[in-house]
């Protein structure tokens, strides 16, 4: 489930606080790092449990209603399309998915106002009006439900994305990434599959995980030597001038570059320039750009890098 995108995101987060922290212990800052994409796939599950929560207390409530001093026809006899669907059952029940939650102590009881919300928001839908009148009563119909809720009411929802900044300082730039691997898990249930559906796991394969330690130690330990090599192509410009990102974002490229073989140059590029848009200034993808790329160039002419 994480990506290598995210997996980049994470390696330059760790090392600038590694340099911000005086160049600490590299072990302590590798276990950091772990535990950064770690909390990334705790992620993952809170995304997903937020269907059964509010599944829950929906029926919570519908429940309450029923037993009030004096029902309306309506508490007594209420729709049950929502607490009674299919696919939320089955996440419910999914057993890798009560491990985890129950491993790492995974839960939302402490923010049941936050639950509400999303509730209260889902409950005065267009699309939840819909679905209670959809005359399709199927899995399908149930489970197209919860992706399209999903994808409109928590995907790219400020209010969420800030709650979830607040809950975690792990997850500021995870959420929109893995928001989509939820939106992925929603799509790819399947009801013969039952309690044992398949969820995504943490990494793609070992070596996804070998890519963030040993990009993660590349940057450092070769940290002087690309930033020598940098510094050898700004000759147009004053070293103490440059952003300080922008040279810690070359520095990591360029250890991509120079410690994957399989990773085409033009992959890596792209990657680190859009990173760079992002988290240093408005001009910084067009100046590491023109860097990286001399660096290239040399280093193709030198027959010291031989990859496209």
């Amino acid at each position: 489930m994480i990506n290598r995108i995210l997996i980049r995101i994470k390696v330059l987060q760790i090392v600038y606080s590694y340099y911000q922290n005086g160049k600490g212990d590299l072990k302590t800052a590798e276990n950091e790092l772990l535990f950064s994409l770690q909390k990334s796939y705790d992620l993952y599950y809170y995304l997903l449990l937020l269907i059964v929560d509010v599944t829950n207390l929906h029926r919570r409530n519908l429940d309450i209603r029923r037993h009030k001093f004096m029902p309306t026809e309506e508490d007594l006899h209420p729709n049950t399309r929502l607490v009674d669907n299919r696919f939320a059952a089955q996440l419910e029940q999914n057993e890798a998915f009560r491990k985890y939650i129950s491993d790492q102590s995974i839960t939302w009881a402490n923010d049941e106002d936050f639950i509400k919300g999303l509730l209260d928001t889902i409950l005065k839908s267009d699309l939840y009006a819909e679905y209670l009148n959809n005359p399709d009563d199927s899995y399908e119909t149930d489970k197209d439900f919860w992706r399209a809720a999903f994808k409109k009411f928590i995907c790219g929802n400020e209010n969420v994305e800030e709650y979830l900044q607040d809950k975690s300082i792990y997850w500021n730039d995870d959420i929109a990434i893995v928001e989509t691997f939820a939106l992925k898990t929603i799509r790819q249930f399947e009801e013969k599959a039952g309690s044992k559906q398949p969820l995504l796991p943490m990494f793609k394969d070992n070596e996804d995980k070998m890519f963030a330690t040993r990009l993660f130690h590349q940057s450092i330990l070769k940290g002087e030597e690309y930033r020598e090599i940098i510094n050898k192509h700004l000759t147009n410009w004053e070293t103490e001038r440059i952003a300080s990102m922008d040279m810690l974002i070359m520095q990591i490229a360029l250890a991509e570059i120079m410690t994957f073989p399989t990773i085409p140059v033009s992959v890596t590029l792209n990657e680190y320039i859009d990173m760079a848009k992002y988290y240093s200034t408005p001009k910084s993808g067009h100046f590491i750009n023109g860097i990286l790329d001399s660096i290239v160039n040399e280093l193709k002419s030198q027959k010291l890098l031989l990859k496209d």
